[in-house]
């Protein structure tokens, strides 16, 4: 290995060498000995320092490695010690089907809720619409959303990774910065990067001009201080609404418009959104505050997720939320999606729109056929992310293989993440099947045990499926060698994606 440099004595040449050396081997090490680390992540590592030093090194320190640094972490633990610990004794539930329990009991060892009864939840959209007008449901739950917000007397909370000033966004923003004018305490916080026009624009100036109580998060993660040895693609990702401790939104709808301007060339985008009544809601407040009160400081609303008694409904509908990311412990999203996954005893559905699964994740979806569960899979024909795209088709072999239905719908970006298990339970939220939902972004999930809802679930699938295209087996072992080779070492990298 040689750096030389011209017009250098051979001396300085001798010990640039030996400096850049050093330090190969020393990353080479670090990406070695990291804690959290799958073996499957190291190799890749290792192989890009090993094959590119420079760049190889340059990479690692800016993507290497999920850390968000001492002092905010720090902030996180102290707001989550001073906040009540989830108390939901009042509102346990009933029975539980006897293969949800262990999901739920795995869910509550992430952030510490219990599973909770006497829930109202619904499926926004319109059912009867057709499968080829995906962007009415969009309408449908924005409208859903603005209302509850033009009804608000207390407080509207609100957490989105992309709010965009297009028909949709501008709708949200004017019923917020409407409400925070006749007194409601609002507060919103978005993605730094995602958000990055919306902050940028007219409209956050509109809502802070309201009173709107605004927040940046992970703003500074580009900063000189914070680059080495961090990941400067740190996302949060979460989707949350809470309208005055009674109602809450949850599910992988952005705040924009179907037509998703910013990627027009891909739209629709196709998402599902539930609306939340009942003990889930606390739960829901919970994890906003969780995600507010670290980054701004502000006091007096530690004990706000219990300032009112959940209302507690008839219906025996039974729900949990849960949140990942770089402060909770590592694989606990994986561990939760593969721990469904293995529930499944008669039926799988899986949607999403980013699948670059983890080995645990995979292995548990070929093995759901081969037990006796019929397991289907729906992804975008066209993903926005080639190397996404790439990765995902990469799998299709062994998926197919196994006995796995794949399927493309051709539609537009197939946004929604919902994951149904026996016509019993399901799973909704902001997390995708990637590594960046699995590994590093901030997510949100919601665990719901009611056969009514996920009937409801089930017949969105449905509707996606009813216009996809299932991909053959045949198909894709015709697919061209090089076609092949682009995806599989591709699907090598994702770990280091």
């Amino acid at each position: 290995m040689s750096f030389e440099l011209s017009g250098l004595p051979a001396s300085l040449n001798i010990g640039l060498t030996v400096f850049v050396f050093v330090a190969h081997l020393l990353a080479a090490a670090r990406a070695l000995t990291r804690p959290n680390r799958t073996p499957a992540s190291r190799a890749a590592w290792v192989a890009v320092i090993m094959l590119a030093p420079v760049a190889g090194m340059v990479a690692y320190l800016l993507l290497g490695e999920t850390n968000i640094g001492r002092a905010r972490v720090d902030r996180i633990e102290h707001a989550g010690k001073r906040m009540p610990s989830p108390d939901d004794a009042a509102n346990a539930p009933g029975a539980v089907p006897d293969h949800a329990a262990p999901l739920f009991e795995l869910a509550r060892s992430i952030n510490g809720f219990h599973a909770v009864g006497g829930n109202r939840i619904a499926l926004l959209g319109d059912e009867d619409s057709a499968a080829d007008d995906p962007k009415r449901d969009c309408r449908l739950a924005i409208d859903a959303l603005v209302a509850d917000i033009e009804q608000a007397r207390e407080s509207v909370h609100i957490a989105f990774y992309i709010w965009l000033d297009d028909g949709a966004g501008g709708r949200v923003a004017d019923a917020v910065a409407d409400a925070a004018r006749r007194g409601v305490a609002c507060r919103v916080m978005v993605d730094a990067f995602g958000s990055r026009a919306f902050i940028a624009g007219e409209r956050w100036k509109q809502l802070g001009g309201a009173g709107v109580k605004l927040l940046r998060t992970l703003d500074d993660l580009n900063r000189l201080q914070h680059i080495a040895f961090s990941r400067m693609d740190l996302r949060d990702h979460r989707k949350i609404v809470v309208i005055d401790n009674k109602i809450a939104y949850c599910g992988s709808q952005n705040c924009a418009d179907a037509e998703f301007r910013i990627k027009p060339a891909y739209a629709p985008w196709i998402d599902l959104l539930l609306r939340c009544e009942g003990p889930v809601v606390r739960q829901a407040q919970f994890l906003f505050l969780s995600g507010w009160i670290p980054e701004t400081g502000e006091t007096g609303l530690d004990d706000y997720p219990d300032a009112a008694t959940p209302q507690r409904f008839d219906e025996d509908c039974i729900a949990q939320a849960f949140e990942t990311g770089p402060v909770v412990r590592h694989n606990a999203m994986s561990d939760m999606f593969a721990a469904c996954i293995y529930a499944a005893r008669r039926e799988l559905t899986i949607v999403t729109p980013y699948f670059v699964p983890d080995e645990s994740i995979l292995r548990a979806i070929c093995a759901a056929p081969r037990r006796g569960a019929a397991t289907r899979l729906v992804f975008p024909q066209r993903n926005d992310s080639w190397f996404v795209g790439q990765t995902c088709r990469s799998t299709y072999a062994d998926l197919l293989r196994a006995g796995v239905e794949v399927y493309e719908y051709p539609l537009g970006i197939l946004h929604t993440k919902a994951m149904c298990i026996d016509d019993e339970i399901a799973l909704v939220g902001s997390a995708n099947m990637d590594r960046r939902s699995l590994d590093l972004n901030f997510e949100n999930n919601l665990m719901i045990a009611d056969r009514a809802l996920v009937a409801a679930i089930r017949r969105r699938q449905d509707k996606y499926l009813s216009v996809s295209h299932r991909v053959a087996l045949d198909e894709v072992e015709a697919w061209p060698l090089r076609v092949r080779l682009v995806q599989n070492a591709v699907a090598m990298m994702s770990p280091v994606l």
